[in-house]
């Protein structure tokens, strides 16, 4: 089996520790970005997965193709052009002070790519499954015609097709996202978002729920994931849940709506060393057990798993296999030492 994800992966420059972007007289570099997260995921978990975008030809561009070979990406559709890397600073959070991101990802390669720098039927050609998130069709306009133009060629193949709406603020506004989402939604068989994504982008809000006091009303987020279904036909819905202690402390769980029933899964008490990457590893958990051919609740219980150790690991990428995933999945989650 063999999945594609498209997107954007950039530099992260980041403070040491705790310490304010005012602070620092040093950054830590490292890589990531939804898809390639994503991509690097399925890899750990044995999964053959390709990541699609456009780098630069420079050293800096050709350190990020390095770092994805360097966990079992396939990175041989990688186009190579264009004259910047994006990048974004993290300043993590701590206690009551939320963590920061600053984007510097204007005019980077792929923001600048062309349709004629990807040819779909020769990438999907022996490809199973296609993700890509709503971060990049915000890049630009004609990222969001490459996404389309993607979109269209997996559903050609009957390629199944998956979305993380991963909502930026930053990025675009609500009204412009909810066009262009909403007309590569038609594509889309498994979408995921999370407890603010549905209502940011096409005006669905969950009743009872309030996600800046951490409360969350399941009852509120059948009714969303039931009506993105509806309103897009989805095969699968899935919403991560995040109650919110404090920056560092996280109630994580999670939500899926498939085949007319729903599922909860249980929740895990959080304390957090990196949740940069926590939705993406859910989605690549996901993808992973439809994949395998988990049943729903059991996918469900694998990529909340997946998601809980991700926010355990320094970085953008999940370094855990399957197997690490699927013991906390079934209730190890005493952290003992493994000897």
């Amino acid at each position: 089996m063999k999945v594609i994800t498209f997107g954007e992966i950039m530099l992260r420059l980041a403070p040491e520790g705790y310490n304010r972007f005012v602070q620092a007289d040093s950054f830590s570099a490292v890589y990531g970005g939804g898809e390639a997260n994503v991509a690097v995921s399925l890899s750990g978990f044995g999964i053959d997965a390709a990541f699609v975008t456009k780098l630069p030809k420079h050293e800096i561009g050709q350190a990020a193709v390095n770092k994805l070979r360097e966990f079992g990406v396939d990175t041989s559709l990688i186009v190579r052009g264009g004259e910047r890397v994006g990048i974004y600073y993290l300043e993590k959070g701590a206690s009551q002070r939320p963590s920061k991101v600053i984007y510097d990802r204007a005019h980077s390669a792929i923001a600048e790519a062309s349709h004629a720098d990807f040819d779909w039927d020769k990438i999907f050609s022996d490809a199973d499954w296609f993700h890509f998130t709503g971060i990049t069709p915000a890049l630009s306009e004609n990222a969001a015609a490459i996404c389309m133009a993607a979109c269209k060629a997996a559903k050609a193949k009957n390629i199944t097709v998956s979305c993380d709406l991963n909502y930026r603020a930053n990025l675009w506004t609500r009204e412009k996202a909810s066009g262009v989402m909403s007309a590569l939604m038609e594509y889309v068989d498994l979408c995921i978002a999370n407890e603010e994504d549905a209502a940011d982008v096409f005006g669905i809000k969950a009743s009872g729920s309030d996600v800046t006091t951490g409360r969350i009303d399941h009852d509120g987020y059948k009714e969303v994931a039931a009506s993105l279904a509806k309103k897009f036909n989805f095969k699968q819905t899935a919403i991560t849940l995040r109650e919110s202690i404090s920056a560092n402390d996280n109630n994580w769980g999670a939500m899926l709506y498939s085949g007319g029933d729903y599922y909860f899964s249980k929740k895990y008490a959080v304390h957090i060393v990196d949740r940069v990457g926590g939705g993406d590893s859910f989605g690549a958990g996901l993808i992973y057990a439809n994949l395998q051919k988990m049943s729903a609740l059991d996918g469900l219980e694998f990529a909340v798993a997946a998601s809980c150790l991700k926010h355990t690991i320094e970085g953008d990428f999940n370094l855990v296999s399957a197997d690490e995933v699927k013991k906390l999945a079934a209730g190890n989650a005493s952290g003992r030492v493994q000897r």
